[in-house]
């Protein structure tokens, strides 16, 4: 079994192996991946991190051993907080851009380890676990990003890659899917009984769980919709004051830590 590391900024993950197939998630620098199947044009792979499986184009692999690979799983994971920064990783072939939730190997005072070789990196960089209080400063660092269906990043990100990276750089892990995360932690019965950073999930008229956000203080959500943006929150769900309805309804509220 091959296993690899993501060397690019951000790599497609598609549900098909093909360009036009639809973006389900992406690789982000220093993702770690197993590969699962093996096409001439096309991998599918399994992501370390949260297990989602999807196809890569071949083209935008890196293959790493497997004993690299799990020696890279077992490091207290670093990760890069400026939205973007560009990095030397060994001559001008080979200045790479990273963008914000980039993870980050044998990461000590500015530096990094790259292919066995120290890369510097003077940004600003998350580790450790954080506190509710500080999830939300992570999340405020989204605020405005456009939506875009699979995405993972300040440039493109869904209503569960926003919950997730926003999670993952505070040092507490979650499945890609809204619906995976719903399954997560425990239920609250009152939006009064809910704390900042605790996660609100929203059903479907057939009760799949389609959405989730991130609650703020004094009923308000910080969410992925068109735009990481912040509305009210109530018992029967998202109001959002520019279009002046209710646009997600309310299901459960889950207090993951």
């Amino acid at each position: 079994m091959k296993h690899g590391i993501c060397h690019l900024s951000i790599v497609p993950v598609r549900l098909e192996p093909a360009d036009s197939s639809e973006q389900v998630s992406q690789l982000l620098f220093g993702d770690l991946y197993e590969v699962i199947e093996n096409r001439k044009k096309w991998m599918r792979i399994k992501m370390t991190f949260d297990g989602y499986e999807g196809w890569v184009d071949a083209k935008q692999t890196f293959e790493i051993s497997k004993s690299e690979s799990e020696s890279l799983e077992k490091l207290e994971p670093v990760y890069t907080f400026d939205t973007v920064q560009m990095v030397d990783l060994g001559g001008i072939s080979l200045h790479q851009i990273i963008v914000q939730g980039s993870s980050l190997y044998h990461f000590n005072k500015g530096q990094f380890l790259w292919q066995e070789k120290t890369v510097g990196y003077v940004g600003e960089v998350c580790f450790g676990t954080k506190s509710k209080t500080e999830l939300i400063d992570i999340a405020f660092s989204y605020l405005n990003s456009p939506y875009l269906w699979g995405g993972r990043t300040p440039f493109g990100i869904d209503c569960s890659g926003f919950s997730q990276i926003v999670y993952k750089l505070g040092g507490h892990a979650l499945p890609r899917d809204a619906s995976q995360q719903a399954l997560l932690g425990e239920p609250l019965s009152f939006i009064e009984e809910a704390e900042p950073g605790d996660l609100a999930f929203f059903d479907n008229n057939e009760g799949k769980i389609v959405h989730v956000g991130i609650l703020l203080a004094n009923n308000y959500i910080i969410h992925a919709s068109g735009k990481v943006r912040i509305d009210r929150l109530d018992q029967h769900g998202i109001y959002n004051n520019e279009a002046r309805t209710h646009t997600h309804r309310l299901r459960v509220i889950k207090k993951i830590f």
